[in-house]
């Protein structure tokens, strides 16, 4: 999602903006989803 495997050799500014957005966006909630299973099996124990 970092634009690094687009087709596109050049992208505006505006676009690559929009790219590391989503691209952090899928980061966070990639660490909620650590911290959810971090939590549940935190509770098994």
């Amino acid at each position: 999602m970092c634009g690094c495997c687009s087709s596109r050799n050049f992208v505006s500014k505006e676009e690559k903006i929009e790219m590391l957005k989503d691209y952090k966006d899928s980061l966070e909630n990639e660490i909620k989803g650590v911290e959810e299973k971090i939590q549940e099996l935190e509770k098994r124990n």
